[in-house]
């Protein structure tokens, strides 16, 4: 199978261009630079082009590239590249492979369950509406931009990913190090939602999605037994062996990360798997602790392998 990848080097990327090649995938990386050779291609959302002839005759595309959320304060210009990275370039791809002479069976096109805004203690599926937060302002334009593909007879997939859990990046690696000092606690009333899953979790999901012809449009990628900030916080410090006794309140993360603590750390959404788990995907991890307790173990042994 012929896969193009965009985002090929980012935490979700790279696990799943490991987990396809093993699979005995043949990779195509969608890069920004460089010139295009053996396993790449070159794009450039922000000039509108893209090497259509590189990417004729794919079997699927996975498009994960865009501004990290998480990467600096949301000043107005911020918030303007989050969006449009993610709009503008998501677009250009779905217009570019609507056009193919040999397009793509599948399009699975990344989003996030930050389309669903604070929702407090709702349970959410795919079937829910849209938030009216910031995130749920980007997800909603986010999706509309795989509309060309679509019309063009490929099967869409949007997945909406939650928070990722892996050893070495993402929202995990951000908390390791207080809570191993012991400073780590809930933040906030520590009630809201989380929506977690582990990175091989997500690679399997965007698998099954790719295999499975009966899923287009909206995708939760979420383990199906969300947690509160409190239940996250009590889990972690027990995995660690270390206590949380050190809580954030709402307003000293509100006042650290502005209108991005208000939605990333104290947002409530509590989201739910229907549709792959009522198309047979089978979670490796659903529960929390096992999922850390094996994180944490995967990146002990890494340290250990390099030396460190």
């Amino acid at each position: 199978m012929r896969i193009l990848v965009t985002g090929a080097s980012g935490l979700i990327g790279s696990a799943a261009v490991s987990l396809f090649k093993s699979s005995g995938g043949d990779i195509i990386r969608l890069v920004r630079s460089g010139a295009p050779g053996s396993g790449t291609a070159v794009w450039n959302p922000e000039k509108g082009e893209i090497d259509k002839a590189a990417i004729e005759g794919m079997d699927a595309v996975v498009h994960l590239a865009g501004e990290n959320i998480a990467a600096a304060r949301w000043t107005e210009e911020q918030k303007a590249r989050i969006l449009n990275s993610r709009v503008n370039g998501t677009r250009l791809i779905s217009e570019a492979l609507a056009a193919l002479t040999r397009p793509p069976k599948v399009f699975v096109a990344a989003s996030a369950i930050g389309y669903y805004g604070d929702r407090d203690s709702e349970s959410l599926d795919e079937s829910s509406s849209a938030g009216s937060n910031f995130l749920a302002h980007v997800c909603v334009p986010w999706e509309k931009a795989t509309e060309a593909a679509a019309r063009a007879g490929i099967r869409v997939v949007n997945l909406r990913i939650g928070v990722v859990l892996a050893a070495d990046g993402g929202a995990l690696a951000k908390m390791i190090t207080p809570f191993k000092f012991g400073l780590g606690g809930k933040i906030g009333s520590g009630r809201q939602y989380m929506s977690w899953i582990e990175i091989d979790d997500v690679v399997g999901a965007i698998n099954h999605v790719i295999a499975n012809e009966s899923l287009r449009g909206p995708v939760n990628a979420v383990a199906p037994n969300p947690v509160t900030n409190a239940e996250f916080t009590a889990t972690l410090g027990k995995v660690l062996s270390r206590p949380t006794l050190f809580p954030m309140p709402a307003f000293a993360a509100r006042l650290a990360f502005g209108e991005m603590g208000d939605e990333l750390l104290l947002g409530s959404t509590r989201v739910y798997p229907k549709k792959l788990q009522e198309s047979g995907y089978k979670f490796r991890f659903n529960q929390l602790e096992p999922a850390l307790a094996h994180l944490l173990r995967t990146g002990q042994q890494k340290t250990h392998a390099a030396g460190g």
